[in-house]
């Protein structure tokens, strides 16, 4: 018998999808406030699809608003999410593109013609006066923050989100790196606008390296490894739940010292950000299990950090 097979597949309960919506709404919102409130009023063009975005909404003078290119060119790469990273960052990245493109209309709308600032051309109001470099700062960190939120509950914001992803899974690359390289392209191009200029692009490249070592170090707080050790009557149901869901199982043979019986010892290796799943499963299996959680400083090997030793 397929004891895999037998294993209904892992369903969150609503408080669960709850809370990954809520972090996946607030990182959005974060992104679009850095990006509406500090990088469009100054020039600056960032990197992925709303970058793009400011490149036509620069060129057209604000005519072509940022969100309609961040609709239409996420519809075409949607297509290659669920093709390649599957339905659940498919449906997240859905939910993330079309909030994303509601939230940079919102904000805009509410700080056009906001009074008490200096207005651009576009009517937008730079909330730093003159210091253009302290906007690119402030935005890059809170696009950095965003997208790394909704990185950590399995959704992306489009665009070369979506390239990176796909890259990053199957390649040792890190995604801010990926990002950096999907990027330099639209950051360049904005000296074909009629705002750009060697500042701007320079700032437009601040921006980029800010964002993406700002987006690094979020994933990485959530890529610590920890080591569950893992006793319930239930070990093959659980180490072959776990195993569907993309991380391997050691089993142990172990003796009770006070019950004197032998007991199956399951061990565990996983992102510290997989935690979660790893505790639901074994509570949807078997409420009553022994487990232990520790961290462990580093774990390399297939599936984790690959040996740099020369």
């Amino acid at each position: 018998m397929n004891i895999a097979k037998s294993i209904p597949a892992l369903k969150l309960k609503p408080s669960q999808i709850i809370h990954d919506y809520f972090f996946i709404t607030l990182g959005l919102l974060c992104y679009s406030i850095g990006f509406c409130c500090f990088i469009l009023p100054y020039h600056i063009t960032t990197g992925a699809v709303t970058g793009l975005g400011a490149l036509i909404f620069y060129a057209t003078n604000g005519a072509f608003p940022a969100q309609y290119t961040v609709l239409l060119v996420n519809a075409v790469l949607l297509i290659a999410a669920i093709r390649v990273l599957g339905a659940k960052f498919f449906v997240k990245t859905i939910y993330a593109v079309v909030v994303l493109s509601i939230f940079l209309g919102i904000v805009q709308e509410l700080i056009t013609d906001m009074p008490g600032y200096t207005l651009n051309s576009e009517r937008l109001p730079m909330f730093l006066d003159d210091q253009g470099f302290m906007a690119c700062v402030i935005g890059a960190l809170l696009e950095g923050i965003g997208i790394g939120i909704v990185f950590l509950q399995g959704g992306s914001t489009g665009g070369t989100d979506i390239i990176s992803a796909i890259v990053n899974k199957y390649h040792d690359i890190t995604i801010g790196q990926m990002l950096i390289i999907c990027d330099l392209l639209i950051v360049t191009s904005s000296l074909l606008t009629p705002v750009g200029d060697l500042q701007h692009l320079l700032f437009g490249y601040c921006t980029l390296m800010i964002t993406n070592y700002t987006l690094d170090y979020v994933l990485n707080s959530g890529r610590q490894s920890v080591q569950f050790l893992i006793i319930s009557r239930h070990y093959a149901d659980i180490a072959s739940a776990i195993t569907i869901y993309h991380r391997g199982v050691t089993v142990l043979d172990g003796h009770g010292w006070y019950t004197k019986q032998e007991q199956k010892v399951l061990i565990v290796l996983a992102r510290r950000r997989e935690s979660k799943n790893i505790f639901r499963i074994i509570k949807q299996i078997d409420p009553n299990a022994f487990i232990s959680q520790s961290k462990v400083i580093g774990v390399f090997g297939e599936g984790f950090d690959k040996l740099k030793v020369k």
